[in-house]
């Protein structure tokens, strides 16, 4: 039988944060929770144990993809339950893992485009140092040579500022998308939805499924057969939907368990 493939956001997706967890997540109610990311001795990001193990089951009935905006080095201190994925997309569709070393044609292709189409990084990024205001852009990053953001203090971020980036952006190829603290600036070709369609089309996938909670992450909802946002994040709050993606009630770190079961359920059907 052809495989299922499941191409998954991870962050506020699948993991969280300490920070995300107290958000969204009342003490009286917690689960308990599995450490998944540790950074300079410290524990980063979290899922509950119940959804470590629905995990490593989904890896006997599904081609499991994560599918991340971060960088590879970010991406490669998660200790994900269950068997090394053999794909993996970081730097929001750059960079394509095959067994955790990254494919350079498919790298190569992906600049050759943005090279085509958008205005360069040191344009955009420039226009973020200029335009930012220290009183709440705390850093200034770029992300393998690929795309910007800023870590913002939210409470004092201007809305209008984000309005008026995003349509001096638009027109130069890019787009802008505000996730917790981060700001990102990203190029409009610059996609996980078609690393996915490629991991599709090497593997023989009949069947795609997807989750994410943001903005980034539209393109991959829309891309698979069958997708799943939780109650947070950016595309909750804009209200975003579509007839493939179901919208669950569901927030923060049991969100992240409920998705992990509903691949599980779907692709175990596939099998039937």
């Amino acid at each position: 039988m052809t495989p299922v493939l499941v191409a998954s956001d991870l962050d506020r997706t699948l993991i969280y944060s300490a920070a995300a967890l107290s958000l969204t997540m009342p003490d009286a109610r917690a689960p308990r929770l599995l450490c998944v990311e540790v950074h300079e001795s410290r524990p980063l990001s979290y899922m509950t144990e119940s959804a470590a193990g629905l995990l490593t089951e989904l890896a006997d009935a599904a081609v499991f993809v994560p599918a991340t905006t971060r960088t590879r080095k970010q991406y490669l201190r998660i200790n994900l339950p269950g068997p090394a994925p053999g794909y993996a997309i970081c730097a929001n569709g750059g960079h394509l893992l095959v067994d955790g070393e990254s494919d350079r044609d498919w790298h190569r292709q992906v600049t050759a485009r943005l090279a085509r189409e958008c205005a360069s990084l040191e344009e955009v990024r420039g226009h973020l140092l200029h335009s930012a205001d220290p009183a709440w852009a705390r850093k200034h990053r770029t992300a393998e040579d690929l795309f910007a953001y800023l870590v913002v203090e939210r409470e004092l971020l201007p809305g209008d500022w984000v309005k008026e980036l995003q349509a001096w952006a638009e027109p130069r190829g890019w787009t802008v998308s505000l996730q917790g603290r981060k700001l990102y600036a990203v190029p409009r070709p610059l996609t996980k939805s078609a690393a996915v369609r490629e991991v599709a089309r090497r593997t023989g996938a009949a069947l795609t499924l997807g989750a994410g909670d943001s903005l980034l992450d539209a393109d991959l909802l829309l891309a698979v057969d069958r997708g799943w946002r939780p109650g947070h994040g950016e595309l909750a709050d804009a209200g975003w939907t579509s007839p493939t993606v179901a919208a669950l009630p569901e927030r923060g770190v049991q969100a992240g368990e409920r998705i992990v079961r509903e691949f599980l359920s779907a692709a175990r059907r596939r099998e039937q």
